[in-house]
């Protein structure tokens, strides 16, 4: 049975401590993908990453600036969303179908709308309800949040989103927003088809210090130190991440955690109990010593008593290990044992544990490309027409009625009196599962569109717009057409023959100049 995305809150809630200063480095290539400061009226530098304004990505909401000391520049602005009255509000970043990204947004309150604790609130990306924000904890200490998701793209684009809760008292916001995209081979035993990976840890073994990112890691990964009272060693020979499925940083296996010849070495990690689900782990591990026909170490692996992997050879090349749909609960515990003719004791550098999260279903692509193009021909569509039209389904978008199938379909439209202009597109005849649009009391100008694909459209009611030009005679196809309201327009020309004697069709036409 799946688990609900906001019981695993507390998974996902990564510290970061903001340092009042951090040393310049060496310029180095930009990290490909979009590095985006929320609120930002220019671009920022930040250590290697150069993050851009979000205007070109949003068109709603408030930006506010945060006026704390020795904070990043990156986490002096927000975006915050103070209407209400919208379902969600949606970044849209480009993208390229069927390649696989690495999603982090980060949250630094700040106290910028003069509260004491931060709203809370869900995130979205694309149709898949992510999780609770809640940053309370973490900003009562005076740092930030982060969250991580790895997914694939189903289009080409991908929506950030966030949305209130029940619970939500003020505005959700957001201080930071990234897309890298990633190489096709990593994590690439995951169906990302039907399951997208949530972070709930990725840590360099045996290690203090800093959280190693970009540079070290050219996907800026978060590899967080992790200390236990374990014996730890520093590698002594070069390791090439090619070496290894997921690519890691060297720098970031260049500790470990071990122990005495003949010994077996228990690791608890990661450092927090996990709900029942699917994980899917990965375990890295290099032998310390410099390269020679002696330098190995063979063990075996479990986890949570389970065999994990039998005769594993750490050599000084390095070798990574993983499980997909592992089932976890509780704490977990590594046990590694050695070998009877190893002669040294076991290892581990590094480790990533990510919950493996079914997809929450799919807008069929014809109905999302087509409310796409709708929304970029009315000028003042409703505020959270960005993202999934239909999921997830409580955020779907205003006047958007969907079915529950699988693909999910548009089956009605319903924007009356919400002085809409623009025009309506020939695409929109591409919502073959409408059975009803409502558009009365708008200002939405130009021709009527071609609806004779849309078979199984029962009313249509278009008055009291400015449309113009002729009715265009393939209404009188619609074989279940029985209410069309097209009174207090400006069309003109002669009412087509296939309507005037339409069985059971109830049409207004009154308010033109018809014939």
């Amino acid at each position: 049975m799946p688990i609900p995305i906001a019981t695993l809150l507390l998974l996902f809630l990564v510290a970061v401590t903001v340092p009042s200063s951090r040393a310049a480095v060496d310029a180095v290539p930009q990290p490909r993908g979009f590095y985006i400061n929320c609120g930002a009226d220019k671009e920022v530098q930040s250590g290697s990453i150069r993050w851009v304004p979000d205007a070109a990505f949003i068109a709603v909401g408030n930006a506010s600036t945060i006026n704390k000391p020795n904070i990043l520049p990156v986490f002096s602005t927000v975006r915050h969303f103070p209407d209400a009255t919208a379902r969600k509000y949606c970044y849209t970043l480009p993208a390229v179908k069927g390649s696989r990204y690495l999603v982090r947004t980060t949250y630094f309150y700040g106290g910028f709308d003069g509260g004491a604790d931060p709203p809370v609130f869900d995130q979205i990306v694309d149709g898949t309800l992510w999780s609770a924000v809640n940053t309370t904890e973490t900003s009562r200490r005076g740092m930030s949040t982060y969250f991580e998701m790895v997914a694939q793209a189903q289009g080409k684009s991908m929506s950030v989103c966030l949305a209130r809760r029940p619970d939500t008292k003020s505005s959700p916001f957001i201080s930071s927003l990234e897309l890298v995209n990633l190489e096709d081979s990593m994590y690439n035993t995951t169906d990302f088809g039907k399951y997208v990976l949530t972070t709930v840890a990725r840590s360099a073994l045996g290690v203090k210090g800093d959280i190693v990112s970009y540079p070290d890691d050219q996907y800026n990964r978060y590899w967080a130190p992790f200390m236990d009272g374990n014996p730890t060693v520093e590698s002594h020979s070069p390791i090439s991440p090619i070496n290894f499925w997921n690519l890691p940083p060297a720098k970031a296996l260049k500790g470990g955690i071990t122990t005495s010849r003949g010994k077996k070495l228990t690791v608890q990690w990661p450092p927090v109990e996990l709900p029942l689900a699917s994980y899917y782990v990965a375990l890295y591990f290099q032998d310390s010593r410099t390269a020679s026909p002696y330098s190995w170490r063979v063990f075996d692996v479990a986890v949570n008593g389970k065999d994990f992997f039998r005769g594993l050879n750490a050599s000084a090349a390095g070798v990574m290990v993983f499980s997909n749909m592992l089932q976890l609960a509780g704490k977990t515990e590594i046990l590694l044992t050695p070998n009877e003719t190893s002669p040294v004791g076991p290892l581990i550098n590094a480790g990533e544990i990510y919950q493996i999260v079914p997809v929450g279903g799919r807008t069929a692509t014809k109905d999302v490309v087509a409310m796409e193009e709708l929304a970029r021909s009315l000028k003042n569509p409703p505020p959270d027409w960005a993202g999934d039209p239909c999921l997830p389904p409580q955020n779907s978008w205003t006047g958007v009625n969907c079915s529950g199938d699988s693909p999910v379909r548009v089956l009605s439209l319903d924007l009356r009196n919400r002085t809409l202009s623009g025009s309506l597109p020939d695409s929109i005849g591409n919502l073959t599962g409408v059975q009803t649009i409502f558009l009365s009391g708008n200002k939405i100008s130009g021709p009527i569109p071609d609806f004779s694909s849309m078979q199984i459209l029962t009313a249509l009611h278009l008055d009291g717009n400015q449309f113009s030009g002729t009715i265009n005679p393939s209404l009188g196809n619609l074989t279940n057409l029985k209410e069309l309201y097209l009174n207090n327009n400006n069309l003109t020309g002669p009412i087509p023959e296939s309507l005037k004697t339409k069985p059971g069709l109830i049409m207004r036409t009154e308010g033109n100049k018809l014939l």
